[in-house]
Formats: structure tokens, C-alpha cells, sequence
């Protein structure tokens, strides 16, 4: 289950300018409503050049809107050069921390700043120019390899925690993996060591481990958000799952069962698991 600082929660409980500036100056929109995450941010300078006010509308969990409330905080006062500056590690410290695997949220955050700052400038969007890597998501090898250098990424999750990257279908997995090796080379740090091969498991001791996986690991905060999830079947590396409470709804529930329940159950049981739905 997922540990919130008390800072996170008051600004998920009572964010802080919530909404649209008329008139904006500046206006930045990142993500969308099928990947699960959308962000509106817009901005009004004063006659010398600095924020004076700033506002944010957002589609996505706990961690986004606090992510976003904070970042509205944060760049108060600020001309666009100190602004600019700032980087996603400063909105989860400025926080108390953010769980690794929300780190997205506060990423997502800062490419809403850039984008409000390019719009500003009349700098037209250079996301168009650079490969689609994740295609699920829509993450480019850009978008990649600047989190891996700002964030020091050395695996394939730690880069779906970031961007989403790599968080659906898993396509893009090896050429993720190939930017990790590149930019870590060009870092002078070389490749991540290889992973340890995991013992092949008998099916009693897969589903064993899979039950305590999602009892340790996934139901718990599913059901903080008033969700729930039925594990129905295993056979062979296919697990079926329904979705209860809010999950069996949601829009994103695609995203939730591919990013997070089928990444977790990779990490601690098997990495060759799939995740389905079955609705009944």
C-alpha cells in the first residue's frame, strides 16, 4: 500500500487554486483522459514579468492533483526563467515525497509548465519531431531519455513510474531498455547490472505468491480509492481478475489493471504474467 506524506494529503484534500485563469498568458496541456491522467495548467503575469496568478484543472488521482495544487504554489512570484528551473524531484520534495510508482504525476506536472511557458513564447510543440516510443501512452524516446538523466533511471519500471512508458502493452520494452543502456553509457555509468534470474515456480507456489501479491500489494490501495479486485483464475502465466467497487467503472480501469496490478505481479512473482479482465 502506498504511504502519503500529511503534505500530499492537504493538498489532495484542499487543493489550492483549482481552476482557470481568465484570460491566461500562458496555457499548458499534458496527458489525456484515456491514458488515465490529463493536466490544464494556465498562468497571468503581472507588469513585471512574474506569475501573479496561476491555475490548474486535472483528471487523475491523489497524487496528481497534490502534484499539481504544489507546482500552482511553488511558482508564485516567479518570473518564467526561475520557473522553468524547476523539475519534478522539486515538486515531490516540495511534498514530502511521492511514492516511486506515482512519480508520473509530478513529471506530468512540470511538462504542463513547460508547455504553459512555451505557449507564452509562441514556441509551437517539438513532440511531433521525436519517435513514439510507447505508443500506449504516447511517450516519446524525448520524454524517455530526460526523465532517465534527471531522475538517474536504471530499469524499465523505474522509467513506466516516470513517464508511463512501457506501463500497457510492453511492446516497447527493449527499446526502452536500449535508451536506459544508451543514456547510462553516455552518463559514464555503463549498463544496469543484469537482473537475477528468478527459480521457475511450481503452479501451487505461482498462485500462492500471486494471492499474497495482491493482498500485500494491490488491494489495499485499490480499495483506498474505493475500488476492490476478485482474483477468478490462473492458468499457466494468464491470471483472470474482476474489478469491484469504483475500479469496475472507471475509465482508466485498462490502465490500472496493465500498470499497476500486471507490473506489480510481474515484479514480485513472475515476470512473464499477464493480466486480463473477466466481467461478469
Amino acid at each position: 500500500m502506498w504511504e502519503y506524506s500529511e503534505k500530499v494529503k492537504d493538498h489532495f484534500l484542499n487543493p489550492r487554486n483549482v481552476g482557470e485563469v481568465e484570460n491566461p498568458d500562458g496555457i499548458g496541456e499534458v496527458g489525456s483522459l484515456a491514458c488515465g491522467d490529463a493536466l490544464r495548467l494556465t498562468f497571468k503575469l503581472d507588469e513585471n514579468k512574474r506569475i501573479k496568478e496561476v491555475k490548474f484543472k486535472t483528471f487523475g488521482c491523489a497524487s496528481a492533483i497534490a502534484s499539481s495544487s504544489a507546482l500552482t504554489e511553488m511558482i508564485k512570484g516567479k518570473t518564467l526563467e526561475e520557473a522553468e528551473k524547476i523539475t519534478n524531484q522539486d515538486i515531490a520534495n516540495y511534498l514530502g515525497g511521492l511514492p516511486e510508482e506515482k512519480m508520473h504525476c509530478s513529471v506530468m506536472g512540470r511538462e504542463a509548465l513547460e508547455a504553459a511557458i512555451a505557449h507564452y513564447r509562441g514556441q509551437k510543440p517539438v513532440k511531433e519531431e521525436f519517435e513514439i516510443v510507447c505508443k500506449c501512452f504516447g511517450v516519446t524516446d524525448r520524454e524517455i531519455i530526460k526523465a532517465i538523466r534527471e531522475n538517474d533511471l536504471k530499469t524499465v519500471e523505474q522509467v513506466t513510474y516516470y513517464t508511463k512508458a512501457g506501463g500497457g502493452c510492453a511492446k516497447c520494452h527493449p527499446k526502452i531498455e536500449a535508451l536506459i543502456e544508451k543514456v547510462r553509457k553516455e552518463m559514464g555509468q555503463g549498463a544496469p547490472p543484469p537482473k537475477p534470474e528468478k527459480k521457475k515456480l511450481s503452479n501451487i507456489q505461482k498462485i500462492k505468491l500471486i494471492e499474497e501479491t495482491l493482498g500485500r500489494e494491490i488491494i489495499p490501495a485499490l480499495k483506498a480509492d474505493g475500488g476492490d479486485l476478485e482474483l477468478i483464475d490462473v492458468e499457466g502465466d494468464r491470471v483472470y481478475v474482476a474489478l469491484r467497487g469504483k475500479c469496475s467503472f472507471c475509465p482508466s480501469s485498462e490502465v490500472t489493471l496493465k500498470q499497476y496490478v500486471e507490473s506489480k505481479l510481474r515484479e514480485f512473482v513472475s515476470e512473464d504474467l499477464v493480466v486480463e479482465e473477466v466481467r461478469s
